[in-house]
């Protein structure tokens, strides 16, 4: 018998694994039995069904059976954490489903044993990227299209051509139950072409990587043999699944240049427990030899664990209910400065109910302008609905046109104009977002005007806080992943609008960073000396004067000098051009830095460099937003930096970037240019109270030293982007919130 007769003619029992989050119900449609003319075999003409989960995920991270990949896509946003192991192979995976068509991957994988380039635990980094090529349709499968380790030593590269089609147990006639039956094969190449070959289409080389890696092996693709590869996955209920595939993945690395394990089969097996619905669990027999275990966890930005509580917003009370004498109209109280401020302090007063703080208010019987800050919520349209209900709720009735001005550290964002009688109209319209956006106004925010009217309680200002903090570095080959952790003790000066006094002192309290292998960079060490940075418990992380200001229409400007981060200080400059209504902003900024001594006081090293850059941003569309940067880099470079986000809008993003220079790949070391991805998850999203912080993280396969920037409080584009048309119009439900 073949071995993929042997394989779809065999079941497996095996043990799993058990230990997670709670239990909870899957978060996909539901499928249902209202098409008619569905074709037989496809979900549409299967009877109603409960929730089942999003695809299952490969030992490699992506949609999958076992070892081999399905053609299936994640739902569009979906974000993905795996680990897997068999045969002392450790695979760490992250998954992002970019596009409802395309994924993509980075993964860090550990092989004990491999003695590869000198390791007895070879550590490897690499990228993978999958494209649909159509979706299932009646009886036409769903078929993507693969790259794995497509840029990196190449240890797994591979690509692919692969088909899955779903069936219903009720279509196939077995039954009315609730089973599935899903069914892929595909074609292989490298890895995936390494073990049943049926031919060949060209020679292969071998790791164009080599122990650097870091490049796009194009020579590589779809050459050399290519093996068919299948396999099926049976659901019989929305928890429990089994896997069985015949594998083309040879692994002649591990197994006859090394001895990592015996491969005495091509078949697998396998089972899965849909624990939760973000976390599952998989158990398999590998190779004829092996046990593995793979645990996953699944989350999506477009589905919080918890749901928002917000304090319900004051009610817009239309004047016409309760002003209803003349005298109610009159707009003599605007010419009383008493009667002004009185008018200016209830309006603060509300203003703070709703967690907003009054700047300043301009005045006049007819109209108001409000500079207010947002401290409390994301969305600056949530933010600006709430300053509306609190003029409407406060200010005198002849007042009718409100001008909200979101302001960040007394710089204006822009105006969004509104007139009172549409917000009082509109408060119940089933369409009042729509309507509401379409009739107000949003222009640049100018000048303050100068009869405005300061809060008495925010100049001059002092802050101060106590938050911890965690500083990781990533990918030794000793240790993979090392993290300092501490507290950070930063306060804060402002003795006027537009500037800032601060300053962060930092209290290492346990870590091991710095025992962090040193660095082996040709290029000035801008970065790579972490460890060294790493050996003080407590240092001055940041102390810098900083001033934001409006120097003309549709212009924003910043200027920086002190201690800026761990390993710089120096002074710094920016102007930001961007259009209220556009999508389009360019900027400039130009930086001298002189690198800090590694004590982090206030003293300093030899080392001092003139960087900076002319920005590009565009917001795309769908929440990406598309950066492109060129100048001069910390060690002397040249070149450019392209970088890609994907924001949603509950604040959670993702991103990518990579930066070319003039250094080489030689120059530059292991991972031959810079690159990495990068993702914040807001708080509101996690804990479902409003707040404007998150928790970022920037990843790089490997700290070195080529293109890398100074990092400078302040920066303009993002605050004054959410502030914009674009961001308002996106967020414009949450007016009403």
């Amino acid at each position: 018998m073949t071995p993929i007769k042997t394989l779809l003619h065999s079941t497996g029992a095996l043990a799993l694994l058990c230990l997670a989050a709670a239990p909870g119900q899957a978060e996909v449609p539901q499928i249902t039995r209202d098409d008619p003319q569905a074709a037989p075999g496809t979900e549409a003409a299967a009877p109603r069904l409960k929730p089942l989960p999003p695809p299952s995920l490969n030992f490699y991270g992506s949609p999958g059976l076992i070892d081999m990949p399905s053609a299936e896509m994640l739902p569009d946003g979906q974000y993905a954490v795996t680990y897997s192991w068999f045969a002392g192979t450790s695979r760490y995976n992250i998954t992002f489903q970019a596009l409802p068509w395309l994924s993509a991957s980075f993964r860090y994988n550990g092989i004990q044993d491999l003695n590869l380039f000198g390791f007895s635990t070879y550590y490897d980094r690499g990228f993978d990227v999958r494209a649909r090529l159509w979706q299932e349709r009646g009886w036409l499968p769903e078929v993507t299209m693969g790259l794995q380790d497509f840029a990196g030593t190449g240890i797994y590269a591979a690509e692919y051509f692969v088909a899955t089609k779903r069936f219903q147990a009720a279509a196939l006639g077995w039954g009315r139950g609730p089973g599935r039956l899903k069914i892929s094969a595909g074609l292989g190449w490298g890895r995936l072409g390494s073990n049943g070959g049926i031919g060949s289409t060209g020679t292969r080389p071998g790791f164009v990587g080599g122990s650097t890696g870091g490049k796009l092996a194009t020579d590589q693709w779809f050459r050399g043999p290519v093996a068919p590869f299948a396999g099926f996955e049976w659901q019989p209920d929305e928890r429990w699944s089994l896997k069985a595939e015949y594998s083309t993945d040879a692994y002649v690395t591990e197994t006859r240049r090394s001895d990592v394990f015996e491969h005495k089969s091509a078949a697998n097996f396998g089972v899965e427990y849909q624990y939760s619905d973000r976390v599952r669990l998989g158990a398999y027999y590998l190779y004829g030899s092996e046990i593995g275990l793979t645990a996953q966890i699944q989350l999506n930005p477009k589905h919080p664990p918890t749901l928002m509580a917000v304090p319900a917003p004051h009610p817009v009370n239309p004047r016409s209910q309760w002003a209803t004498e003349e005298a109610h109209w009159s707009q003599d109280w605007a010419a009383s400065e008493t009667k002004s401020r009185t008018v200016r302090d209830r309006a603060a007063e509300a203003l703070k109910a709703d967690g907003l703080v009054l700047e300043a208010i301009t005045l006049t019987g007819t109209s108001a302008e409000l500079r207010y800050r947002n401290i409390r919520y994301r969305s600056q349209s949530q933010a600006a609905g709430r300053a509306a209900r609190a003029l409407a709720q406060t200010l005198p009735p002849s007042v009718e046109s409100f001008r909200l001005v979101p302001v960040r550290r007394g710089l204006g964002l822009s105006v969004i104009e509104i007139r009172r009688s549409d917000l009082e109209a509109l408060e119940f319209d089933p369409e009042a977002a729509d309507a509401l956006f379409a009739a107000a106004g949003v222009q640049d925010a100018g000048p303050l005007p100068a009869d405005a009217l300061f809060s008495s309680e925010l100049y001059p200002a002092f802050a101060s806080s106590i938050s911890p903090y965690t500083e990781p570095a990533y990918f030794d080959p000793e240790k993979p992943f090392r993290i300092d952790a501490g507290l950070d003790f930063t306060a804060s000066y402002a003795p006027a609008p537009g500037w800032r006094i601060a300053g962060t002192i930092r209290q290492r309290l346990a870590g091991n960073v710095k025992n962090g292998r040193a660095s082996n960079s040709v290029l000035p060490h801008v970065r790579t000396d972490q460890s060294e940075y790493a050996q003080f418990g407590t240092t001055l992380e940041n102390l810098y004067v900083s001033r934001l200001w409006k120097p003309g229409r549709n212009l924003y400007a910043r200027a920086t000098a002190g201690l800026f981060e761990t390993m710089y200080g120096g002074i710094s400059g920016e102007v930001l051009w961007k259009p209220v209504n556009s999508r389009i902003g360019f900027g400039l900024e130009a930086n001298y830095v002189v690198q800090r001594d590694f004590d982090q006081r206030f003293s300093f090293r030899d080392y001092r460099t003139f960087t900076g850059h002319a920005s590009a941003y565009a917001e795309l569309g769908k929440g990406y937003l598309l950066q492109l940067d060129a100048g001069r880099y910390l060690a002397g470079d040249y070149g450019g930096t392209f970088s890609l986000n994907r924001e949603f809008d509950n604040g959670f993003l993702v991103g990518a970037f990579f930066t070319l220079t003039n250094v080489s790949a030689e120059d530059f070391g292991e991972g031959s240019f810079d690159k990495g991805f990068r993702f914040r998850i807001p708080v509101d999203w996690m804990l479902g109270k409003p707040s404007r912080s998150g928790f970022g993280l920037t990843i790089r396969p490997t700290q070195r030293d080529g293109g890398q920037r100074v990092a400078v409080p302040d920066r303009l584009y993002g605050p004054v982007r959410e502030a914009h048309r674009k961001s308002l119009e996106d967020q414009r439900a949450r007016f009403w919130e």
